[in-house]
């Protein structure tokens, strides 16, 4: 249960690091894609996903013994940190097509971590599909974003 707890505060760290960035009258003023959700849409569906992330990362250190586990448990960690990142590059920097390029090896980083940890925890992996949905819109919406203000 420690183990959990470890997850749960590294995943909570990576929300706090994002939360210190808002999006603020910057993001207000931009012209955004018309299937952007309202602002309230945002911290509902992060800290399902959160919860979700930090879930799968304690399923797949309990599987960290298996050939692949050290690796799987590397990529969760990646995918963390650059998790935290694109906050402060889209919303603290304003720096949106750097965010761009961000958020797409972010995506791809949850892609490799769900095949990879796939062999060692299926069901970490199918609990990090919905994240990897949501971070795909937000790619989108990144993209939408830079196109419509550069």
């Amino acid at each position: 249960m420690i183990s959990f707890i470890v997850f749960f505060i590294l995943t909570s760290a990576a929300a706090a690091m994002g939360a210190l960035f808002q999006p603020g009258a910057w993001y207000a003023g931009l012209s955004k894609p018309a299937l952007t959700p309202p602002d309230w849409v945002f911290p509902v569906a992060w800290t399902v996903l959160y919860l979700m992330i930090a879930v799968a990362g304690w399923m797949y250190w309990q599987g960290r013994r298996y050939p692949s586990g050290r690796r799987v448990v590397a990529l969760w960690g990646a995918q963390l940190v650059l998790n935290a990142a694109w906050s402060w590059l889209f919303f603290g920097l304003h720096l949106t097509g750097v965010a761009l390029a961000e958020i797409l090896l972010l995506w791809l980083t949850i892609l490799l971590l769900m095949i990879d940890g796939y062999r060692i925890r299926p069901l970490a992996s199918w609990l990090l599909a919905p994240y990897l949905i949501w971070v795909g819109f937000a790619a989108w919406l990144n993209l939408g974003i830079w196109r419509l203000n550069a």
